[in-house]
Order: C-alpha cells, then structure tokens, then sequence
C-alpha cells in the first residue's frame, strides 16, 4: 500500500482522553473483549508512534476484527491502551482507555490484551488506535485510527466502510455533512452494495426512510428542488436493489413535487427552490433524470416519459449548454441567458445520466451521441482537470459545504454513460482519478480528503461520498 499520507503521532497534553460516564460494556463479536492476543492467529501491524524512546505500536487481527496496543523500548510503569471510535474518530468516550495495563518491573515492554473493533451486534463501524504514556511523563502519543480489513478487503468496500462509520443510526443520516449530500452519501452505499457484493450496509437504506419519511415536507420533498431530486434518485436506486415499491412511490412523490415548480419562465424548466428566484442547471438535469428514471420503471408510464423529454428539450436549448459543451450554472434572472457562472463537476455529470436514462426510455441513440459529446468535453478540459485529475473551481478554499459532494456525483454519472456505450471510453479515466486518490489522498483508515491528486487535507462524510462513488465507478 502506497500511501502518502504519513502515519498520525498526536502528542497530548496531560489529560487523557475523555472518561466514559458509564462502564464500558464489553463487546463480542466472533470473541469478547479482553481476548489473550497469544490467542491471534494472525498479527499485522498497522501504525506507530513515539513518545521519547518509546514505541507505540497498534496490531489488527485482520480474521477476528481484533486488535492491541504494544508499548517497548520503555521501563516499568510505561502506561499502554487502545481508544475505540464509532463516529470516524472524532471521540472516543464510548471506548477510551481500554485494556489499560503498566509495564511490569523488571520488564521493557508490554500490550494489552484484544479488543473489537467493530460491534456488530449495535451495527457499529469502529476504528481503533494505541496509546501510550512513559511512566513519569505528562505527556501521551497516539497512533493514528486503523480498523481491520472486516468490511474493508479492497479499495471499494474500504471507502464504503468508512463512509459509514459517519452514518448516524439515531439520525438516519451521515454526521458531518447536509442533507442533501446525505442521499448522494446513500446513493454511493446502495452502490457499493450492487458493485461490490457486499451486502452489510443494507440496513442504512430502511433505517434512513423511517427516520426521515416525515421530515421538512414529507416524502423527502423540501423548498429546493434540486435536494427533492437528489433524494428521489436514491430511491429509485434502492428500489433497483430492493425492489420494494415504497421506495418508487416516493421517487415519483418527489418527481410530482419537482413538476409542480415548471412554469413558462424563460421558457420552460423548474425552479431551483420553491421561491421562484433562479432557474439553473441541476435541478433540470435531475429532473430529465429522475423523470426518464421513472419511465423506466412503470410499466405503462406515458406521463414521466413526457415530462423527461420536454425537460431535456427546454435544457437543451436554454443555452446552459456552452460552445464547449460544457455546462455553466444557471441562467441570468433579466435576459434568461447563460450566466457564465462556473463550470462545476456536478453540473457536467447529470446530465450524461439523464441522457442515458432518456435514451433507454426513447430509444434515440442521439441522446447518446450528445453525451459522448459533453462527456469528451469535461474529461478533456484542462481546467476541471489539471494534470489529468478532476478537479472543482474554489477547491484550493477547501471546497465549502456542498463542493466536496460534486465530483463524486460527476463519477458516478460518467461511469452510467460509459456502461451504455459499447466502446466504454471513460474506463480509463475512471481509473486514473480512482488510482490518483487512493495513492494521495487517503488516510491510514481508508479516509478521504478533497483533493483527488493529493496531498490530503480533512475527512468528512461529502468527501467520503465522493471518493465511494468513485471507487464504485472505476472497474
């Protein structure tokens, strides 16, 4: 594994990390906590840390989802433990300071005893790290978050781990990010469940459905558009994977909601929220989207069917489309013409899914023609791809709120077109950006940052999205 990311060594002031308020349950997956690790038949080393001459050393069980800390090159009293993470690291109150045990007299070294690091039985996706403190000394080092190879045997279904290790079971939605950004975080899960074969996560697609049905304005409609068609499209892809037709039936609550903010302003289109302020890109190539999606799925549909061709019609002639064949944000609000707003990944990418849903839906080979067209066009533009990675304007500025969701979006949404055409042209492309990230911009943890050409810079669930539908999308 190359990573380029270098090995985490926190130095903490003299407090430890923070003490749970209850007694920590013990956890048993395949074994219980406190296992002897003379017991493993496996022991794989995944980080280290210093604290003077001491090394802090973390070992998995990559067959148990088990692991321990080990403290040597120190004398008796030398403190050694593990902390254990449900959120991706950011606390640790629920398993801090585990198996805390001293350095024996007479001895220079010594390791906990094993711990989980997933609990299975409460759907929690763990992370582990070792800590150590020389005996006499305020201060404490830590190795950086590892986990096991449970969950997370290859790139893909590493991403989609940590992805969920910011799920929120009470919530049903990713922490550190919006909600909008929570149905792409969904869509890249129900996904990874298709690409990969691997089925764990399923539970987050009814968990985040009954908790959310009835929020803002039910059917997971709200005032912006473009959010109600981001969530529409989950639910058809977990109608797809499935097949419970709830699922569909609020796919098409949300289409019905999207049609009823089309009116004849600039000829044609819907809204971008319920204000009526500005007609824009993404929620009319959602809308083409999520409409020829539908058409798709219901047997007899004459009515999605018309209003997805009558969006793709307005969009292409609203002059969104530039002379590159690339697509700029919206339309100005006086002349209804081309804004010359930037040039964001995700607008570039919707579009190539709806016209190969609208394709499938009519038949028309053209709509694919077009793609290629729009598609040639993003993947060669040097500006969204300096040095041949992809690559958002403002990203430098750490991307804002939405940003880190767009390029996910972008590769998702190419690698649907590139499974329609016979030639799949966009394979290697896929690869490229889905090599570049996991050399450079990725943690021990399988973490991602925002830039997909390095160096790393921040974890959240957007980011993590992003880098899932990546992984998804690149064969």
């Amino acid at each position: 594994m190359n990573l380029l990311i270098p090995l985490l060594t926190l130095v903490l002031a003299a407090t430890p990390a923070p003490t749970p308020a209850a007694p920590l349950a013990s956890i048993c997956d395949k074994y219980c906590d406190a296992r002897d690790p003379a017991l493993s038949p496996g022991d794989r080393e995944a980080g280290s840390a210093t604290a003077g001459a001491r090394r802090i050393s973390l070992h998995l069980d990559d067959g148990d989802d088990m692991g321990w800390a080990a403290i040597t090159g120190g004398a008796a009293g030398d403190h050694v433990w593990l902390d254990r993470s449900f959120d991706a690291g950011r606390t640790w109150g629920s398993g801090s300071k585990l198996g805390d045990t001293a350095t024996p007299s007479g001895a220079t070294g010594w390791r906990t005893l094993m711990y989980n690091v997933d609990d299975w039985a409460n759907k929690g996706v763990g992370l582990l790290r070792a800590c150590g403190q020389p005996a006499g000394s305020g201060t404490i080092a830590c190795t950086g978050w590892y986990r096991t190879t449970w969950n997370a045997g290859n790139r893909r279904t590493a991403a989609a781990t940590a992805l969920m290790e910011r799920y929120n079971l009470g919530t049903g939605l990713f922490d550190t990010t919006g909600w909008w950004n929570s149905a792409n975080a969904l869509t890249a899960v129900i996904d990874n469940v298709r690409v990969s074969g691997m089925g764990s996560y399923r539970y987050a697609i009814d968990t985040t459905y009954t908790k959310n049905l009835n929020a803002q304005g039910g059917q997971f409609r709200n005032d912006y558009l473009d959010d109600t068609g981001w969530w529409g499209l989950a639910w058809v892809d977990a109608y797809d994977l499935t097949g419970d037709g709830k699922y569909l039936n609020t796919a098409r609550a949300d289409a019905d909601h999207m049609y009823a903010y089309w009116d004849g302003v600039c000829g044609g289109g819907v809204w971008w929220s319920t204000s009526r302020t500005y007609k824009n890109a993404i929620p009319n190539s959602l809308y083409v989207q999520l409409n020829a999606a539908l058409h798709n799925r219901i047997a007899g549909d004459t009515v999605y069917l018309a209003r997805a061709r009558a969006g793709w019609t307005w969009f292409a002639g609203s002059g969104m489309i530039n002379g590159s064949n690339l697509v700029n944000d919206g339309l100005t609000t006086s002349t209804c013409a081309n804004n010359g707003q930037a040039v964001w990944s995700y607008n570039q990418g919707v579009p190539l899914a709806a016209l190969t849903e609208l394709s499938r839906a009519t038949g028309d080979a053209g709509l694919l023609t077009k793609a290629r067209a729009m598609a040639n066009a993003s993947t060669t533009n040097g500006s969204l791809n300096p040095g041949g990675i992809l690559r958002d304007p403002g990203e430098s500025a750490g991307g804002g709120a939405d940003g880190p969701t767009f390029k996910g979006v972008y590769a998702r949404d190419l690698a649907v077109l590139n499974a329609a055409l016979s030639d799949h042209p966009y394979t290697s492309y896929l690869q490229r950006q889905a090599n570049s990230a996991y050399a450079n911009d990725r943690t021990g943890a399988d973490a991602y940052g925002l830039l997909w050409a390095g160096p790393f810079d921040q974890s959240d669930a957007a980011r993590q999205q992003s880098a899932l539908d990546l992984m998804n999308a690149a064969p």
